[in-house]
């Protein structure tokens, strides 16, 4: 039986430019899409699988022969499962709308359950700490300073906060816009502090980093670039080593900490939600669990009878 290879390419393509176009999915989830859709292609020509044509002529039991190797023979844990799962039912769905195939393969096949895992936070405490590190009397310090402010602030996505544009933030009205998840704008508001911190990094430490340069980017390196994801990463690694704090953290953690604190004191879910940019309530929902054990701590540290 005939393959093609470059047609299961070109399928998987074709499917990845109609993501993009119709849900804006971002760069990241399209290349997870596309590289689980690549491995299962070329695990259908392989000897473990029973020949066929192509990826768009796989059936319901090849599905279930490839999954069951992946977690047999690749050891792949529940989430990437899942992952897996869903590039695949979406992909064949596709197929269906676009008339390539009158069936979905995917319809009796079931996500793993995925055991629900509190998200990593910080305490109020180590987010002072961490703020505090940065050298503000340096230009690079300021920098850095005014980020870590603006991430805790806001709640943003490290990818939404390295991607602002000076002319996404309105210091009068103390918001940024934001572009966030399927290409969705929201308005995220900065609380005083960060905006004294942004206003002074952009009065005093913006241009010494450019020099000659011209960005619009609002965050911006020595090389007169747009500050990156991975930079970042590793700015907010140092300086939660110089804060004495004991766990490896990421600017995730940051949004964590940011909506998990919110929830402590009080704020509406809904409202968390929306600062997040959330599309589904239940995503906002773990912040009720992390609460929830938080409570349980302090009930147990504090109570006579804990």
């Amino acid at each position: 039986m005939k393959r093609e290879p470059d047609a299961d390419r070109r399928l998987i393509e074709r499917f990845c430019d109609n993501a993009w176009l119709t849900d804006g999915l971002a760069r990241n989830s399209l290349e997870s899409y596309r590289r689980d859709l690549t491995q299962f292609a070329a695990w259908l020509a392989s000897p473990d699988a029973q020949p066929v044509p192509g990826i768009a002529q796989a059936s319901s039991a090849d599905i279930h022969r490839y999954l069951a190797w992946q977690v047999s023979s690749r050891k792949a844990k529940p989430r990437s499962t899942a992952r897996l799962v869903s590039a695949l039912r979406r992909f064949y769905r596709f197929l269906a709308q676009e008339s390539l195939r009158v069936d979905d393969p995917t319809g009796d096949v079931d996500s793993p359950r995925i055991p629900r895992s509190l998200p990593k936070s910080l305490s109020e405490a180590q987010v002072e700490a961490l703020l505090d590190a940065p050298d503000v009397e340096t230009s690079l310090g300021l920098r850095d300073k005014a980020m870590l402010e603006t991430l805790y602030a806001s709640g943003l996505r490290v990818s939404e906060l390295v991607s602002l544009r000076t002319q996404q933030l309105s210091i009068d009205m103390g918001v940024v816009r934001v572009v966030g998840k399927g290409a969705k704008e929201r308005l995220a508001p900065l609380g005083e502090e960060a905006l004294d911190w942004v206003r002074r990094y952009q009065e005093q430490a913006r241009g010494e980093i450019l020099g000659e340069r011209k960005s619009d980017a609002l965050f911006v390196t020595g090389r007169g670039g747009p500050m990156t994801r991975q930079a970042f990463w590793g700015i907010v690694g140092r300086y939660a080593r110089a804060a004495g704090i004991g766990i490896a953290i990421s600017p995730h953690t940051l949004r964590h900490a940011f909506a998990t604190h919110l929830v402590n004191h009080g704020a509406d879910l809904r409202v968390v939600q929306l600062l997040l940019g959330h599309a589904d309530i239940s995503t906002t929902q773990i912040y009720t669990h992390v609460a929830r054990e938080r409570l349980k701590e302090l009930l147990a540290k504090h109570h006579p009878r804990g």
